[in-house]
């Protein structure tokens, strides 16, 4: 068993772990740390697969921009205390048990057939962020690229302009 094994496989004991804490914490600000933790996990999850930049855009996009937008959300959203949260899905809280043992079931049965499956290689060439950039900004992806940027302008505004009407 080699360094990188052992570091993939604690990586991603600490991203299960942290999804755990992440699904059955009541405290929103501590479910939004603990999807940091998977964020986090993922990223160097990627790091040991030697794919950096992805590992980079993973800390920046995700465990920067996108929880800042949580927090901003929750903060947005004042959702209190626990105690005066009324748990509308405790009927579904048995369905996720047991779609969770089902999954947990079939993640068995795949590590277990790994060592009798091919073997995976890793690419040998690494794609540098200048090709990557060249491809995402070449003529066929700018479109797409520009309205996925409106789409989320729109709705951060329509986010606004539903909370200045709630608390008006």
């Amino acid at each position: 068993m080699n360094g990188e094994l052992i570091l993939f496989a604690l990586f991603a004991a600490i991203a299960v772990i942290c999804g755990f804490g992440l699904i059955l914490n009541d405290n929103p600000v501590r479910c939004a740390l603990n999807l940091v933790g998977v964020l986090l996990s993922v990223a160097m999850l990627f790091l040991t697969l030697h794919a950096s930049f992805i590992a980079a855009i993973q800390v920046i996009v995700y465990a920067g921009a996108i929880m800042v937008l949580f927090v901003f959300v929750i903060m947005l959203l004042n959702l209190g205390t626990p105690d005066e949260v009324i748990d509308q899905l405790k009927p579904q809280k048995p369905l996720a048990l047991a779609a969770a043992l089902v999954l947990l079931a079939t993640l068995v049965g795949v590590v277990v057939a790994i060592p009798r499956g091919p073997k995976v290689e890793l690419a040998t060439q690494m794609v540098s962020p200048y090709d990557l950039a060249v491809q995402l900004f070449s003529p066929s992806w700018v479109f797409p690229f520009e309205a996925i940027s409106i789409l989320l302008l729109v709705a951060v505004v329509g986010s606004v302009i539903l909370a200045k009407r709630r608390f008006d």
